[in-house]
């Protein structure tokens, strides 16, 4: 695009750099104001101001899909007569000096935009009948660079701005402990545009909360550390591991509780890294290690804060974590689609399997593929949730194919990178690998709401340790209250099988009802014994069906679903072929301790020791809980239990025992 305009001086040279104050003729100011529009600059245009000279030319190179900056500006006999000439040029407009190198500090490298573009516009200062005013005396619309598309243009730093309104608001998101990706979401709702169209960028809003801040952040990490020594005193069990810059300054911490590390010891076979939320006041990126306990309750295991993110620093929040828990990896981690995670996963557990945590691939789907798909949005998505489900990779990989066809998306970027990583998310590439129910909906929302509740008040950064603690203890004595209140609860036996009984006295109510549904589907299938197992199937089916394989001497079962693999819970398949064989209860290795009542941090000795004296103890109190809840229905069951149990009372304190057996039970009771 080229459009030239100015005087005889302006012909000779295009040069930012020429210093000639001819002005144009009355001539050529007559022509330019009878041969050109308004909305674009030309010779002798009037403007009462320079700053209103600005802000035209600022419209109008945003309609042409640049950005304008003031150049220089000029005194008339160069001193002492005041502003007489500016100049506004393309952002692109000069050439960056090389700076001199200094062994000292570090080179930032960073790319400049500048390309000595020519485009300009210069105005000059005229005095007619003693009013003041500014004359357009020079004038290029020429560039060597492309121009931006319109949708591209608002992101060029001149055409960002944040409203004080808007200022206002992300303050007050901020003291909520919302993350800026919320903040942003937030926002275009309340505004009602498009995803991506505000007038700021997250970068703009979180350079805005760095803005916020009272304190100093140097100072801020000192406290922090001296928090993190304050508590080691007192809890020689708490842990915590820091490293420094080439400054000696603080660049990433990382800490864990007792009995964070005690839950994981338990509960640590799949974690959640949550790498997603950063701490709004500091700008820091937040990194959240959860599980799920034996009542399906979300767990913590540790935290870090990172200067960063990148491979360096994943790697050492990872390396860190493991030195916490005794250098026990996971044997599943779920994560959000990061590239440098991945890798640094791939380094530091190489033995874990890397997942990507399915509910933050789906929040996307919207800014995805709401404006590509339109109507067809939510039978597309449909459609995904029926692929994500599937239980073959063949299934899956032959129904994507027909899913890309059906909704024409060969060319989308995004669904080719879904298939690209679809051995890390999709369930028919998952199911051999333990998530203990972390996949679903539910476990997702949970887990959400636990982190939030770190990120739920803004504080000085010294005091989120302790913030972070409180929260722990908090959801431990909610854990601990819930989980009364579902030993307490009643519990329906729906088939009667002597294997639903004997588990319900040995899993935690969450994982009771998980078995308790697999169990009642089991009834609606028929097992077939073949040569190398059994085939099972629903009983409206005559073809297809899972393959299930029983050693009966040695209590091992297995099940071509790999739903116990999945999820620690035995499948409708298998629980059909043991009813078939008349197995009266659970084999013990397909009751996960991870899912038992007694699968606690403070009984990992209990958990260790499988002689018959322990396993006899559990069972007893598994029985005693379940005569609780029993007996509690009614007045009628609570006279007859408690009669009964005081006469057999009377029978076991008649029964003898000797010095070593009174031993052993004191030593299993501090266990327990």
């Amino acid at each position: 695009m080229m459009v030239l305009y100015g005087d005889s001086s302006d012909q000779r040279s295009l040069s930012l750099d020429d210093t000639s104050s001819t002005e144009e003729s009355p001539d050529q100011t007559r022509l330019s104001l009878e041969t050109t529009n308004d909305a674009v600059p030309y010779i002798g245009q009037r403007f009462p101001t320079h700053d209103a000279a600005y802000e035209f030319y600022a419209e109008f190179a945003r309609g042409c899909g640049f950005s304008i900056r003031r150049h220089r500006t000029e005194g008339k006999d160069g001193v002492g007569k005041g502003l007489t000439r500016r100049y506004f040029v393309c952002h692109r407009a000069g050439n960056t000096p090389v700076k001199a190198a200094n062994d000292n500090r570090p080179q930032r490298n960073r790319k400049s935009s500048r390309c000595g573009c020519q485009a300009y516009m210069r105005i000059s200062k005229t005095t007619d009948l003693g009013v003041p005013e500014w004359r357009v005396t020079g004038f290029m619309n020429h560039h060597n660079h492309e121009l931006l598309e319109p949708n591209q243009v608002r992101f060029l730093p001149a055409y960002r701005s944040i409203s004080d309104s808007d200022k206002s608001r992300i303050l007050m998101f901020a003291k909520t402990g919302i993350s800026v990706q919320q903040m942003m979401r937030l926002m275009e709702l309340e505004k009602g545009v498009e995803p991506g169209f505000l007038p700021f960028t997250e970068k703009d809003v979180r350079n805005l909360l760095q803005s916020f801040r009272k304190v100093d952040p140097e100072d801020e990490s000192i406290d922090l550390l001296r928090m993190c020594r304050n508590i080691k005193e007192k809890d020689p069990n708490f842990k915590y591991d820091f490293s420094l810059d080439s400054n000696n300054k603080l660049e990433n911490i990382a800490w864990s509780y007792a009995s964070s590390i005690q839950s994981y010891d338990v509960f640590g076979d799949a974690v959640v890294f949550d790498t997603t939320h950063r701490l709004a006041a500091f700008d820091m990126p937040l990194g959240i290690w959860v599980g799920v306990n034996n009542y399906g309750m979300p767990c913590f295991f540790g935290c870090v804060l990172l200067r960063e993110e990148t491979l360096r620093s994943y790697s050492w929040s990872l390396k860190a974590f493991l030195a916490f828990m005794n250098g026990k990896a996971p044997q599943t981690v779920l994560t959000d689609q990061n590239m440098c995670l991945k890798e640094a996963i791939n380094l530091e557990m190489p033995s874990t399997k890397h997942a990507l945590c399915i509910w933050l691939i789906v929040s996307k789907f919207p800014s995805w593929f709401n404006a590509v798909l339109g109507v067809r949005y939510n039978d597309w998505k449909a459609e995904f949730h029926r692929l994500y489900n599937l239980e073959s990779v063949e299934d899956f990989e032959l129904g994507w194919r027909d899913m890309v066809n059906s909704f024409g998306l060969h060319t989308n970027r995004h669904i080719a990178s879904l298939f690209a990583l679809r051995s890390l998310w999709a369930l028919p590439y998952l199911r051999s690998h333990v998530f203990a129910g972390m996949t679903t909906a539910g476990h997702s929302k949970s887990i959400n709401a636990f982190i939030q509740r770190f990120l739920s008040a803004q504080t000085r950064l010294a005091h989120f340790v302790e913030q972070v603690a409180v929260t722990v203890d908090f959801k431990d004595q909610a854990g601990e209250q819930q989980t009364m209140q579902q030993n307490l609860q009643n519990i329906c036996l729906k088939t009667g099988a002597p294997m639903e009984a004997h588990a319900a006295t040995v899993l935690t109510p969450f994982a009771f009802s998980k078995l308790q549904e697999q169990l009642v589907l089991a009834a609606h299938y028929a097992s077939f014994q073949m040569e190398d197992g059994f085939l099972v199937r629903h009983h409206t089916k005559l073809e297809g069906g899972r393959k299930v394989y029983w050693v009966p001497r040695e209590g091992i079962i297995s099940c071509s679903c790999h739903q116990f693999e999945f999820s620690g819970i035995l499948c409708r398949h298998a629980l059909r072929v043991l009813s078939t064989g008349n197995c009266f209860q659970i084999p013990d290795r397909y009751l996960p301790h991870r899912w038992r009542r007694f699968s606690t941090p403070s009984t990992k000795s209990l958990q260790n020791t499988h002689n018959d004296h322990t396993e006899r103890v559990q069972l007893l109190q598994s029985m005693v809980s379940t005569l609780v809840t029993e007996s509690a229905k009614s007045r009628e069951r609570l006279e007859i239990a408690t009669e009964n149990v005081s006469i057999l009372l009377l029978k076991i304190r008649e029964q003898p025992i000797c010095s070593q057996g009174v031993r052993e039970l004191s030593s299993n009771q501090r266990n327990i």
